[in-house]
């Protein structure tokens, strides 16, 4: 699925290079042969994510890095590690990138801190320019706590990291098996294999309903819980992810995405579980559409054929 960041202006043509989005297909990371086919021979830069964060997809960055340098070796490869960082581990090396990114706050860390990983010989300027911190990548003075801190989360992480990933992931089949069983017309969106779906997060669309009002919801019962990407909550618009998927618009209103983490426990399922249903159905009461019969187009969203 495309990144949940859309390109600035000037990346859309107000000054900027010339930018290629690619597109998604349902349940389904992009193809790297499509993102080969893509690349032409004054691409500068590809960048995929390693994991959505809206819909849980895993890409193959090894595949599509080799891909993209076999068609153009001077096609510098970026993944934003953000979201796989922490529960899947990264290695830049076996990726075959050129440059990865990741976020402190996301390994539990400090918010503020983050990681450039950039290999030898890659032709980056600098966009901050001073003195000659960070071996020239980034001037300004650096923020010393916060690195210490990125490292030590790091480091836990790493420690971590198997018995986090069998937590997350049996707390989030839990959701993904139940929650379509309690909300009637609820559909799961992203991978339906978790072997394809980043540990812990669990995407859904509910018919009949906005997305944002059962967030509201939910928050009164204590429970967190997001629409979309929380780079975009507060949006208006449907997430243009889901749009992208082939969501229709209407339906993709009505998103959500929870989020386990190594915090969360059995009890914190059950509670979502009891407070959910309730939840959708007081709503779907109040909306002046009747929710009786989905329109044709949304049934397979709803019922895991997509």
């Amino acid at each position: 699925p495309p990144s949940p960041h859309p390109p600035p202006p000037a990346a859309r043509g107000g000054g900027g290079p010339p930018v290629c989005r690619g597109g998604a297909a349902p349940g389904a990371p992009p193809d790297p042969a499509e993102v080969e086919a893509a690349v032409r021979d004054d691409t500068a830069l590809v960048s995929v994510m390693h994991a959505n964060n809206e819909v849980g997809a895993i890409n193959d960055i090894t595949e599509i890095s080799r891909r993209v340098h076999a068609r153009n070796p001077r096609t510098l490869v970026h993944t934003d590690a953000v979201q796989s960082a922490a529960h899947l581990g990264v290695h830049a090396g076996r990726l075959g990138v050129d440059l990865l990114t990741a976020t402190a706050h996301k390994l539990y860390g400090p918010r503020g801190a983050g990681v450039l990983y950039q290999r030898a010989g890659s032709p980056v300027t600098p966009q901050i320019l001073g003195g000659g911190q960070e071996e020239g990548r980034r001037a300004g003075t650096e923020n010393t706590p916060a690195v210490v801190g990125l490292a030590r989360a790091a480091a836990i992480a790493q420690a971590r990291r198997e018995d986090d990933l069998a937590h997350e992931r049996a707390l989030q089949q839990r959701l993904i098996e139940e929650l379509p069983r309690r909300v009637p017309m609820l559909g799961v969106t992203g991978p339906h294999d978790l072997d394809e779906r980043l540990p812990g997060n669990v995407s859904v669309v509910v018919a009949f309903v906005e997305g944002e009002s059962i967030l509201l919801a939910l928050d009164l019962a204590g429970i967190a819980a997001s629409s979309g990407s929380a780079c975009t909550t507060g949006s208006v618009e449907p997430s243009h992810v889901l749009v992208a998927m082939g969501l229709p618009p209407e339906l993709a209103r009505g998103s959500l995405r929870f989020t386990i983490g190594r915090g969360n426990t059995d009890e914190d399922v059950d509670r979502l579980l009891e407070v959910l249903p309730g939840a959708v159905e007081r709503l779907r009461a109040l909306s002046p559409v009747p929710a009786t019969e989905p329109p044709p187009d949304w049934r397979p969203w709803l019922d895991g054929s997509a």
